[in-house]
């Protein structure tokens, strides 16, 4: 009887043990897991992912996704190159005579001499501010003896005032060379002698960005119109609360707004996106897909991912395909050199045909997904990058491939990446919008300057126009 209890003791012991060493195996399988997460975490840099440069480190040497060619770096043999040339007709003019022979030592000033060489000094003028008096007269009419005065023009509204060209430099420096307003003052000083306020330079840029107001509709309205548009979004701080900065852009327009919110809310309030039909170039984020146009996605963030699977997680078909993607985009440039906008049948068949093999090669490489009775959590299941990938380019494979069956649509959003950066590097700079009238202005602003920068407009005599009360207007263009 006594060993009959102790053997059902010991098994008892024994189903404790196996329960514990499979928690334990199950414990040591999740932690493995997470530290391989980890890992990959911080493989991702700025060439594998969508992290900014500034993050990669000092460690970290850069990486381009440039092919090497065979051309050594810097100036090539057939650069045309630039030098500074002389001008036909100098402002001034000074002649360097001799005074004597240098022979017998005759005086020559009563001599005529003759030009033989010229050399050109090119330089500022002593910079000032330029000061003009507006003066009111008051004339007695010599039949009735009423006595009339003149009038300001409504420009001149103060007895000491800045003009709009100093207004404009002032917030060209501030809003589109980034300087606070602290320096700005500063460098003019320094320039121009005058005493001037940081809180002129603030109530200059309120001025810009309320008379900016129908402009920044205007381009709304010609972006929405526009047959292809890049979209983007970036976190800014306002007020040190998290917002989200939103760009849609054109090769010619740039339109800049912020909201509180990242998603659906935002894109409505702002209003582009309802009304715009045409090919739009962006990254995954959920919330474009909402809309009716035609969407293309953004190659450059794909290949990046695919830099990621095929450098730190080893899958192979991943490198393949990022081969696959580039060289399918420079045969679509050939295509199109030759005047071909769409890459033929034969040939876009056979490019198709690779893309997926890519992924059913991709797909098999796979672990296969957990039994049924092994998930715990309710809802999707985790997925790992690679499957996240592989699913991204099966399901929206249209949107991937757009370039190749219109030659017209971007192979990248680097458009509106680029009109975005500044405002990373302004974060940078102050941290975060002090208000939101202060993030409503850099918007307004920016947005006009970048349009005007991309119409080759001159930006102090556009900025000069909008403190005239006449923006100049915006071209449309694709």
């Amino acid at each position: 009887m006594v060993d009959s209890e102790r053997i059902t003791q010991l098994e008892a012991e024994i189903v404790a043990k196996d329960r514990q060493i499979a928690a334990l195996q199950g414990r040591i399988v999740a932690l493995e897991a997470q530290v391989q997460h980890l890992l990959l975490r911080l493989a991702k840099d700025s060439q594998n992912s969508s992290k900014p440069p500034s993050s990669d480190g000092l460690s970290r040497r850069p990486r381009s996704q440039r092919e090497r060619s065979e051309r050594k770096p810097g100036g090539q043999a057939d650069h045309p190159g630039h030098t500074l040339v002389q001008v036909a007709a100098p402002d001034v003019a000074v002649r360097h005579r001799p005074a004597r022979c240098h022979a017998c030592q005759c005086p020559l000033d009563e001599v005529a001499g003759q030009v033989v060489e010229r050399r050109q000094v090119q330089d500022l003028p002593p910079l000032r501010l330029v000061v003009t008096e507006h003066q009111v007269e008051a004339v007695r009419c010599p039949q009735c003896q009423q006595i009339t005065r003149g009038a300001f023009p409504p420009e001149v509204s103060a007895p000491s005032q800045y003009g709009p060209l100093m207004r404009a430099l002032a917030v060209y420096l501030n809003q589109y060379h980034l300087l606070p307003e602290a320096r700005t003052s500063e460098l003019l000083a320094d320039l121009l002698g005058c005493a001037l306020s940081d809180g002129s330079v603030a109530s200059w840029v309120q001025e810009a960005a309320e008379n900016l107001a129908p402009t920044m509709a205007q381009i709304a309205d010609l972006v929405a119109a526009s047959p292809v548009q890049h979209a983007d979004e970036t976190g800014v701080r306002i007020e040190g609360k998290l917002h989200w900065l939103h760009v849609n852009s054109t090769r010619f327009l740039t339109h800049l707004a912020w909201h509180q919110k990242r998603g659906k809310p935002a894109l409505e309030a702002i209003g582009i996106w309802p009304r715009f039909r045409g090919w739009a170039i962006h990254d995954r984020w959920a919330s474009y897909e909402q809309y009716p146009c035609l969407h293309s996605l953004c190659k450059a963030h794909l290949l990046r991912d695919l830099t990621f699977l095929a450098e730190e997680a080893g899958q192979a078909w991943a490198a393949e395909l990022k081969t696959l993607l580039t060289d399918l985009h420079g045969a679509v440039g050939e295509w199109q050199q030759r005047g071909v906008r769409r890459v033929p049948s034969p040939e876009r068949e056979d490019w198709l045909a690779q893309y997926f093999h890519l992924l059913a090669q991709g797909y098999a490489a796979q672990a296969p997904p957990p039994p049924a009775h092994a998930a715990k959590r309710r809802g999707r299941q985790r997925q790992s990058p690679a499957k996240n990938l592989l699913d991204a380019l099966l399901h929206r494979a249209e949107q991937v491939l757009a370039f190749v069956e219109d030659g017209t649509v971007p192979f990248t959003n680097n458009q509106a990446e680029r009109d975005l950066r500044m405002v990373k590097v302004q974060q940078k700079i102050s941290g975060t919008f002090r208000s939101a009238a202060g993030a409503t202005a850099f918007c307004r602003i920016r947005s006009y300057l970048s349009t005007m920068r991309k119409q080759d407009r001159p930006l102090l005599s556009a900025l000069r126009a909008v403190f005239l009360a006449r923006p100049f207007s915006i071209a449309w263009g694709t």
